[in-house]
């Protein structure tokens, strides 16, 4: 299994004064996600988690809607290099019979960096994965007191970036605010599809009446990986896109951004938002 975190030796001035010392860091490298022995996509990611990446990001790309469509999931032999031992950046799922296989002919480029998981699509058609469950009818209602303490659980669950500073997280809540999931990785996009992958293979797809909480910015296929999951709200610190308003907006998702202490901003959905009751907590 790759390394989680690398250590690097750094020149640290302060105030003036340098010194040599080691820093830990976030570690990136590349993974090949195969399907049936067949190379579909890379992704930098941080290592861990891998079977849920793969599993997650074919859930996004509406490969995947439940458990018992995966026969397996491993690392490939000696994918590189020649040798025979695992190589833990090279994952391959197996579907089960029935189960069609991710159409690559698109005019679609499927290298995805771990600050954009659209990087080289045709256009956003070839985006647009049909979902396999809609979220404009579930029933979540969440009172803005409680949405607005999501952003200190997600940060108080995160392990990693307290030691390098340099990772993302997203989180799955339950309306009551207790966390069911939740996944860092370099990049966003990767963190979703973690916590998806996690889902899918628990059992749990759709997730009705959950929220995903994200670090950073909420963006086009952040809003997808959502919705193809069954998610009705997606929750980030930072701004959205307008795409992904378009589509939040489009497909019935809630969406929140900027959610920093007991502000936010809504840009769709915002009817699942209702007060507390006064002593109901």
């Amino acid at each position: 299994m790759g390394r989680v975190t690398v250590r690097r030796r750094v020149l640290r001035i302060r105030e003036g004064a340098a010194s040599h010392r080691p820093d830990t860091l976030a570690a990136e490298e590349p993974m090949e996600i195969r399907v049936g022995g067949r190379p579909l996509t890379i992704t930098m990611r941080t290592p861990g988690d891998d079977f849920d990446l793969a599993a997650g990001f074919l859930v996004g790309e509406g490969v995947l809607h439940a458990a018992d469509h995966i026969a397996g999931i491993r690392y490939c032999l000696g994918a590189t290099g020649g040798g025979g031992g695992n190589t833990y950046n090279v994952v391959d799922v197996a579907l089960a019979p029935g189960v069609a296989a991710p159409d690559v002919s698109l005019e679609r480029n499927f290298y995805t960096t771990s600050s954009c998981g659209l990087c080289g699509r045709a256009g956003l058609d070839a985006v647009r994965t049909a979902a396999t469950w809609s979220v404009a009818e579930d029933p979540l209602h969440l009172a803005p007191e409680r949405l607005a303490e999501l952003p200190d659980r997600l940060r108080s669950a995160q392990k990693v970036f307290d030691s390098t500073g340099g990772l993302h997280a997203a989180g799955l809540f339950t309306a009551d605010g207790d966390l069911l999931c939740l996944r860092e990785d370099v990049g966003r996009h990767n963190a979703v599809d973690k916590v998806v992958g996690h889902a899918l293979r628990s059992g749990m797809l759709p997730l009705r009446e959950t929220v995903l909480m994200v670090s950073g910015r909420a963006s086009f296929e952040l809003v997808q990986k959502a919705v193809t999951a069954g998610i009705p709200m997606l929750a980030a610190v930072s701004a959205p896109s307008s795409l992904a308003v378009d589509l939040a907006v489009e497909s019935g998702l809630t969406l929140v951004g900027f959610l920093r202490g007991n502000s936010m901003n809504v840009y769709a959905g915002a009817e699942r938002l209702r007060p507390e009751p006064v002593g109901a907590r």
